[in-house]
Order: structure tokens, then sequence, then C-alpha cells
């Protein structure tokens, strides 16, 4: 039986049918939890009903400066309230979310507006300068410039533009939300890091982020009023979809604008922070941090770690100090994390803490909302499940993007033969669960061995030494390329590069080894991953 036929008289009503969005959280929230704080920042709080008048006015004020449906308003803002409430205002007044990475250079943020075709752009004051300058390198029309002040953490507005509560104050409270007609129109503009090139802008649709945040309450555990540290950056693929996650469970959002040790212990200690997500180098931060910024927390904090396989060894330490950490993987093209390391109890939980640490630092299976994700080979054949044979994480599912802005060939590439394709090479052990070998780039071919950058890593950071590796391929005449290690090292350590190859080796074929170690501090993205393409670029001058 058809059962969408119009003839049953089974077809689609407004009472059956409304689109999905992640607007509707807020607006159900600020009615069943219009008195619960939705928003701290310092002395900044708000209930819901606050959060919920704040982000109207927003949709407002951006209406009464000529943004109309389908247009992009960008940000260039840490994670501070205003960035939460540009989730959720920007989309409902029908506009499309474009936050942009505070840490580029001029020229890229510049493309970014131009190619987005930016109408308005929120700026904390911190940034002014460079969005001032990269509107200036603009060929296109530029964007009317709103700054965000943060004056209790020293950062006025500069008074060279309208201000954020100027124009929130000035707006209608009244206004009445646009609500997407279709679930697959755009909410949100996230453009890749581009690194290898011009950043790609990643199109989400309200259909993808629903489903996002759904699927994350059931993954994560989650029940009533988690207290949850925006630390990702919400220019990251919005955050993971967290900020719009928040009212689903009357929730409260805690808002960091710097990261490290000491403000995180003093959220969870002094706020309650119950959950955060964060690339491994915040976990190796919390585990390495000294006494003066650790504080004592009496609760389980569930933490979400992403963006790069951590070392066994830092997840075994961090679980002694009150953090649960479950690992997950995704991308920008996937809204962020679309599969986590299901912990299977009644198996892994009185296994050695070492093998316990091994298993959680795999990618895992699909989330609740994905339909498939698995690995495959160069002809899109699934891959044997035996640990060892590698192929390429392969994505279906509904929280997958629309494709890239103004680029169908990407795009077409990307979707070639129905399935996402992630660029990350993995094997797959017998129970289905996924673990990354490595980025296609960062695979070492050593005389015909391929070397995974990732293992290498592990074993480096398993040397008490050690705070920080990377292990990328320096080229070698003999060998076409081999191994380099840059290792960060902790306050007063000074082993010596042979302690560690030794170290290294102790463990690693010898193939594996790294040939060279290099003592520095090591290049970092805004989320926290480590950039091997500056480091590729130092190892051929070595």
């Amino acid at each position: 039986m058809g059962w969408m036929a119009d003839e049953t008289g089974l077809g689609k009503t407004r009472a059956n049918y409304v689109p999905l969005t992640p607007l509707s959280h807020l607006r159900r929230a600020s009615h069943v939890f219009a008195q619960r704080t939705a928003v701290i920042y310092g002395d900044h709080r708000v209930t819901y009903a606050e959060y919920h008048d704040r982000c109207t006015r927003l949709a407002s004020a951006m209406a009464a400066m000529g943004v109309a449906p389908g247009d992009v308003v960008a940000t260039l803002i840490p994670n501070l309230p205003a960035q939460a409430e540009a989730h959720f205002g920007i989309p409902a007044c029908g506009a499309v979310l474009n936050t942009i990475n505070t840490r580029l250079d001029v020229d890229t943020v510049a493309y970014i507006l131009e190619h987005g075709g930016a109408k308005v752009v929120l700026v904390d004051p911190q940034f002014v300068e460079l969005t001032e300058a990269a509107v200036a390198a603009m060929d296109g029309p530029a964007p009317q410039i709103i700054e965000v002040a943060d004056a209790a953490h020293g950062w006025p507005a500069t008074g060279r533009h309208d201000e954020y509560e100027d124009v929130l104050a000035q707006a209608n409270p009244a206004f009445d939300w646009i609500m997407p007609e279709d679930e697959w129109e755009s909410l949100a503009l996230s453009y890749t890091s581009g690194t290898t090139g011009r950043p790609k802008g990643v199109v989400h649709h309200h259909r993808g982020a629903y489903l996002m945040t759904m699927g994350t309450v059931i993954s994560w555990r989650m029940q009533l009023y988690p207290v949850f540290m925006a630390i990702v950056p919400l220019f990251h693929c919005n955050g993971w979809n967290h900020t719009w996650m928040m009212p689903v469970l009357g929730g409260t959002l805690v808002c960091c604008r710097d990261i490290a040790a000491k403000p995180i212990y003093d959220a969870i200690a002094d706020e309650g922070v119950t959950h955060f997500g964060g690339a491994p180098i915040v976990l190796n931060m919390l585990v390495n941090a000294a006494d003066d910024e650790r504080r004592a927390f009496d609760h389980t904090v569930e933490v979400f770690t992403a963006g790069a396989p951590p070392a066994p060894a830092t997840l075994g330490k961090i679980e002694t100090l009150g953090f649960n950490v479950t690992q997950v993987y995704g991308l920008t093209e996937t809204y962020g994390h679309v599969t986590e390391c299901v912990w299977r109890g009644e198996d892994w939980d009185d296994l050695p803490q070492d093998e316990k640490a091994a298993i959680k630092a795999r990618q895992g299976v699909a989330f609740p909302m994905m339909e498939d994700i698995t690995v495959m080979d160069a002809d899109m054949v699934q891959v044997p499940m035996d640990a060892t044979a590698q192929g390429e994480i392969m994505i279906r599912g509904n929280s997958v993007m629309k494709g890239y802005l103004k680029n169908p060939e990407a795009t077409e590439e990307a979707f070639a033969g129905g399935y996402f394709h992630s660029g990350d090479i993995a094997i797959q052990h017998g129970d289905g669960y996924i673990q990354i070998a490595d980025r296609a780039k960062d695979i070492i071919i050593s005389g015909g061995e391929n070397i995974s950058s990732v293992e290498v890593e592990g074993v480096l950071m398993a040397h008490e030494d050690v705070n920080l590796a990377a292990v990328v391929a320096k080229p070698d005449d003999k060998w076409g390329e081999v191994p380099c290690a840059f290792v960060e090292l902790k306050p007063g350590a000074s082993p010596s590069e042979a302690d560690l190859i030794a170290f290294a080796r102790a463990t690693l074929a010898g193939f594996k080894a790294p040939k060279q170690v290099v003592f520095q501090e090591l290049p970092k993205t805004s989320t926290g991953k480590i950039q091997k393409f500056e480091l590729r670029k130092l190892a051929k001058t070595l």
C-alpha cells in the first residue's frame, strides 16, 4: 500500500508533518524550561525564556537589516553567549549561519565572506581588525559589521561599528520566527580547513542537525538538565551541534573564551559541568595540569573526544581523574561525530586498564541517526573485518552534508558510489568496530611498507616525558621516506633523541620506529588538531 499516496487520504498535512529543525528545541524550551538557566558566561546568566527572547531579537534585527531567507550571516566570535545565540537567532530569520574560524588569515577570511556572500558579520572586538582587513580585501559587496563587546574579559567595543547589545535592545521581541518549509533547507555553512587549497563550503540542512541532536542524547546517555561546557569551538562544524542540543534537555551551556586546564577544572567544580567535548589535546592538557590548576570534584564528567585517535596512555591516565571518555569520529561534512566507541561492559569491564584504553581509542560504530558507516576498498567493496585489512571509511545517513557550496565537481566526487568518502584509512575489527589507521595523506610508505603515523605516535605518547607527538614522512634516498617524529616534552623533561628512538624500537618493528626526533612545540589548529602539513614541509628541510 502506498501510505503517502494522496488518493488514500493518508497524505501529509500540517497536523502530521512538521519539517525537522533544531529551532524547535529552543521554542519548546522557552516554555517547558522557562526559568531554568540556559547559558552561563561569568556573570552573564540567562534563563531559557531570556535566551529565547535574545535570539528572537537577533532574528528581528537581522531581518530589519535586510537579511532575507537564504541569505548568509557570518560570525567571528569565540565560544561566547552571542555565538550560541547566533545558532538560533540567525536561522530564525530564515538565514544561513556561517561561523568562521577566528584563527584564519585575512586572505582566507576574505575568501569565505565573498564565497559565502555574507550580508552581515557578527565580530568579537578581538577580531575586528582581522575582519576589517578581510572586508577591505573583498571584491564583492561588503557585509555589515556588528561588534559583540566582551568588556568584562578585556575586549570592549571599538566604537567603529554598531554594537550587538544595542542592536538587540532596539529589535522587536515579538518577531515571528521564520521556520523552514522544507527540512532540507540550508541551516549552516561551514568551511573546511583548506590545508591543500581553498577551503570548501560545507552546507548543512535542518534535518541533519535535528537528528544529530537527538542521536547525541541517546549515545551520550544523557538525562534532563546536563551542564555542558563548550570547549569545541562553535565555528568547528557548529561545535558538533551540541549548542542546538542543549534545549532538548533543559541543559545549561557554560561558555569558555580561552581553553585551558584551570577554567575547565573551575567550571567542573563551580558550575557542576557534567559533559564536554574536545580533541585529545584537551585530555592531555587536563592530565598534565599543574596542581594549582586542578580542582576537586565528586561526580563523573562525561567526555566525547575526537579530532585524532587519542593515545591509549592518555586515555588510561585521564579516567583515573574522574572523566569517562568516549571516542567519537566525524568530519565537518557529517555535522561532527557520527561514530562512537559504544562500551560493551559485560565483555570489557574486567580487562586490564591498558587493554581498556586501547579499545576506547577505536572510532567504533555508527550513531543511531546514521544509516551505514563501514570500511571499503578502492572498488567500494567491504574490507575483511580482521583488524588488518585497510580501506576508506564510507558514510551514509541523514547527518551528511547537502554538498559543497558552488562546487559540484567536489560534491560529486565526495558522494561517488552512494556514500560519502571520508578520506580516512581504517581497519575493522571482527565486531564491526572501526579503528582509524591514518589519513590517506599521513600514511608513510617506507621501502614499500605502509607505516601508520598514528601507531608510532601512540607508542611515543606512552613515554613518561612526552606531552605530544606527531609523526610524518621524511624523504629518504634509500627508503623513499621514513618516519620522523616531532615531540613536545613535559616541563622539566630532557630525554635524548636516542632515548625516544630506543623506546619506540622496544615496541615497534624496526622499520616503523622514527629515524629522527625533533623536539619543538607542535603547530596546532584552533580545534587542537596538530597541523601535520606544516610538519611535513619542515621534515623536507631536515
